[in-house]
């Protein structure tokens, strides 16, 4: 069934992709007057209404647009749509039981927003060159809005699921829009602190999320979430139509339909595959099988692109050693730091007893961290570089990641607190600015493209990275429970004298022995926990190692 769906699933995205396109470009404005091919200098869209039909467009340096109004309706729209990503995994629990399906089939609630968005942002960089900034921001939004209007009047899994598809097509059309009109809107010795303050948006959202769901789940219905959602992208839309006038010059790039099958089904297998290794292990055969799909998808779309003159996305970016390099550390960084954030609430909820809320507060403090020392790592990057940044950042991100292997059954709340204040505090030094280093290296023209390609990779990488970790800590905590157990009752006749003892106390030996078999369980996946932080510690380590080789403050590339 999942197979089925998935490529069903699949085909339904790429026909909506080729039916926007077509009825999009009916209406797309003409390129401003003037304007060569490759430039992104940003315009004023004017309204007839508003000015002479005469008067020409104001350049954005002198334009009468208030800037702070683009950025601040940019960052709500994208706040909210990660907003949006984290409120499924707290609620999961109680939608399983409401619509009366299995786990791994609600798990496509989450998988499926995933896989949209792994199919529309390596088409992104093509997107931003047919439709202008305006156009996309208000047709992200739209879907965004009317995804959520179907999620909160879901009253069985198909319909939820319906509404979580055109809510992550809205989100995936939402998040490189806004990388690439900050990279737009600064200049390059300002992109630090720009980029900066997007990362708030990035950050607060995951924090915020947890924590207002648990404690909307345990007062109100899972609806209100929705309801709250479809509010606030309503709100956005009309604040978009109000203040978001951006306009770039475009160019009119062939539809490569073929291309886009061959990255549909290259991106969305392998990211399905990944994420599905986590919970059926990589010897399942449809791991195995969509995995091997997925990276020949991936293979006939970068032939296909590099045959072309004017690729849709121009992947010979990564032939520019700065902009690769600091890919490759980002994505070795983003598969500790996904992983990561999955164990930790694992680790909360399920071992220690703590409730959504609580488990949601312990990390808010460094998320906050995170959103306030974003901007002040922008600013430093500007002036120092990134080399500096990067260090510094993960020598705490790497210590703060191998305290967490040190978790037990009385490590106090305050204490992982403290751990995860000081670990987002170095994560905030190397997120957004390892971004901008290398999009810096990138002439103008070949932004969209760079920013297309290290969005996908990030997310290949985020979804390799919790199936190693979820792996690692199934596996082991199966290992260690099988280990426990048999020197518990063979090596250690004290321990089986008091659990004998216990049994009386209680009233029944059974009573004591499913006492006894829970918390060897929960040792056993603290364990298993404590392992695969491990892995992501080693992981942090390599790129602390690769840091040291990173370029010094260096000017960007201005061509």
């Amino acid at each position: 069934m999942s197979m089925t769906f998935l490529f069903g699933y699949m085909a339904f995205m790429v026909v909506v992709l080729i039916s926007v396109n077509l009825i999009a470009r009916r209406s797309r404005p003409s390129r401003l007057a003037g304007a060569t091919d490759g430039s992104l200098e940003v315009a004023l869209e004017e309204s007839a209404t508003l000015r002479p039909p005469v008067q020409e467009r104001t350049p954005l340096a002198t334009a009468d647009i208030s800037i702070p109004k683009v950025l601040t309706v940019l960052l709500i729209g994208m706040f909210i749509a990660i907003l949006n990503q984290t409120l499924i995994n707290v609620a999961l629990p109680v939608l399983i039981n409401d619509f009366n399906v299995s786990t791994s089939t609600a798990q496509w609630l989450t998988t499926g927003f995933m896989l949209v968005n792994g199919i529309l942002i390596p088409i992104s960089a093509f997107l931003m060159r047919s439709y202008t900034f305006r156009q996309l921001f208000l047709v992200s939004m739209t879907l965004f809005f009317f995804g959520s209007v179907i999620c909160s009047m879901a009253m069985n899994f198909p319909v939820m699921m319906l509404g979580r598809v055109v809510q992550a097509a809205g989100a995936g059309i939402l998040m490189p829009l806004g990388s690439n009109v900050f990279m737009t809107l600064f200049p390059p010795h300002k992109r630090g602190a720009a980029m900066g303050m997007l990362g708030i948006a990035m950050i607060l959202a995951p924090a915020v999320g947890p924590t207002v769901t648990g404690y909307v789940i345990q007062n109100y219905d899972w609806h209100v979430l929705f309801y709250g959602m479809s509010f606030f992208g309503l709100v956005t839309l009309f604040l978009g139509l109000a203040w978001f006038k951006l306009v770039q010059p475009l160019s009119k790039p062939t539809f490569d339909a073929l291309g886009v099958i061959f990255s549909t089904i290259g991106f969305g297998s392998l990211l399905y595959g990944f994420s599905e290794a986590g919970n059926d292990g990589w010897d399942s055969p449809v791991v195995i099988s969509t995995i091997v799909i997925g990276i020949l998808g991936i293979a006939a779309f970068a032939l296909r692109e590099l045959s072309m003159d004017d690729p849709m996305l121009n992947i010979r970016v990564l032939k520019v050693p700065e902009f690769s390099f600091t890919l490759f550390i980002n994505v070795i960084v983003t598969m500790a730091l996904f992983g990561g954030m999955l164990l930790l609430p694992i680790y909360l909820q399920s071992i220690r007893g703590f409730s959504p809320v609580d488990s949601g507060l312990l990390l808010l403090p460094g998320s906050l961290i995170m959103g306030i020392t974003g901007p002040i790592a922008g600013r430093l990057f500007d002036r120092f570089g990134i080399r500096p940044l990067a260090i510094f950042g993960l020598t705490l991100m790497t210590y703060g990641t191998w305290e967490l292997t040190q978790l037990d059954m009385d490590t106090s709340y305050h204490s992982i607190m403290g751990i995860y204040m000081l670990r987002s505090f170095g994560m905030a030094f190397i997120m957004m600015p390892i971004m901008t280093a290398g999009m810096n290296a990138l002439p103008m023209k070949m932004i969209p493209h760079g920013n297309a390609t290290q969005n996908t990779l990030r997310q290949v990488a985020g979804s390799i990275g919790t199936a190693i970790l979820v792996t690692v800590m199934t596996r082991q905590t199966t290992a260690h429970l099988a280990d426990d157990a048999n020197q518990f009752t063979t090596l250690d006749p004290a321990l089986s004298q008091h659990i004998g003892d216990l049994g009386q106390q209680l009233g029944s030996s059974q009573a004591a022995s499913l006492s006894w078999f829970s918390q060897l369980t929960k040792q056993a996946t603290i364990t298993g926990i404590t392992d695969a932080f491990w892995v992501a510690t080693v992981l942090s380590a390599l790129a602390l190692v690769l840091s040291f080789f990173l370029h010094g403050k260096k000017e960007p590339n201005l061509d």
